[in-house]
This record gives structure tokens, C-alpha cells and sequence, in this order.
């Protein structure tokens, strides 16, 4: 049961990130990852968001950032460790709603991450560093790649 439904899942989300590879999802932007033959499928797609912003991978299916946590030590400031940046997702689709964190080096999350047979992975993120001591705080951006897990 389960694998008809990441099958049905991965032909949904192709169509999806074919739609979106040329489209704008509110302030989420999408970019299109180029194939080697023209008429093979996408099946990858970068999205950037900010705190709150949610984008549509396909009918049904959606990504929000829901938070970011910025632990990094701010120039200027004295600390006993270097922290971290953290990104939360909530992840909705028919199979319900799930959250996931990526982060570069945090304990107990990495860069990537496979839920429902979709495989997310951060590729960049603003700012690049933290920001000096005793300054507001940046909007901060991410940008996530998505990518249909092959079927097993």
C-alpha cells in the first residue's frame, strides 16, 4: 500500500515540480534543475523561503519553513561554542503533516533528509554568517533542493 502511494506520490510531484520549475509560489521561488535530455522528467526542484512562507510542490503537497534557529556566536560576543543554524520544516501531504530539521552541523540533524519519498537538502542559506552584536535580526532565507527519491 504504502509503495503505491509514494508511486502515485513521485507522478503527482513530477507534474508539480515541472509547473514549478517556471513559477513563483507567493515569495518562494522556484529554479529548475536541468536535465541532460530534453524530454526526460524534472524531478528536482530548489525552493527559497523565509521564516513562515510555504511552497507548493505539488497538488496537496506543500513545504513551510516554519522556523529557524540562529545559535550562531555573533562577532563581537564571547562564547564557549561555535552554535549553530537550524531550519524547521513542516512537511503536508494526503499522508498527513510531519516536521524535519536540517541543519549543516547541529547534533541529531544533517543537510539532508528523505520523508514521504521526496529527499530535501539545503544548498544555501542568508546570512551566510551571523550578524554583529546588538543588530536586529536578519531576515534570514534558505534554499532547499527537492528531490523525488527513487522507488525501491
Amino acid at each position: 500500500m504504502q509503495g503505491k502511494f509514494i508511486t502515485a506520490l513521485g507522478a503527482a510531484l513530477t507534474v508539480g515540480i515541472v509547473a514549478a520549475c517556471s513559477a513563483t509560489q507567493g515569495n518562494a521561488t522556484s529554479e529548475a534543475v536541468m536535465t541532460e535530455k530534453k524530454d526526460t522528467p524534472r524531478t528536482s526542484a530548489s525552493y527559497t523561503l523565509r521564516q513562515g512562507e510555504t511552497a507548493t510542490l505539488a497538488p496537496g503537497t506543500t513545504l513551510k519553513l516554519e522556523r529557524v534557529n540562529d545559535s550562531r556566536c555573533r562577532p563581537g560576543a564571547v562564547c564557549v561554542w561555535a552554535g549553530y543554524i537550524s531550519y524547521a520544516f513542516n512537511l503536508t501531504n494526503a499522508a498527513g503533516s510531519r516536521e524535519f530539521v536540517l541543519a549543516e552541523n547541529m547534533p541529531n540533524a544533517g543537510p539532508s533528509v528523505t520523508q514521504d519519498g521526496l529527499t530535501f537538502a539545503l544548498e544555501n542559506h542568508e546570512p551566510p554568517a551571523p550578524t554583529a552584536l546588538h543588530t536586529p535580526a536578519p531576515d534570514y532565507r534558505v534554499n532547499v533542493r527537492v528531490t523525488i527519491s527513487p522507488a525501491n
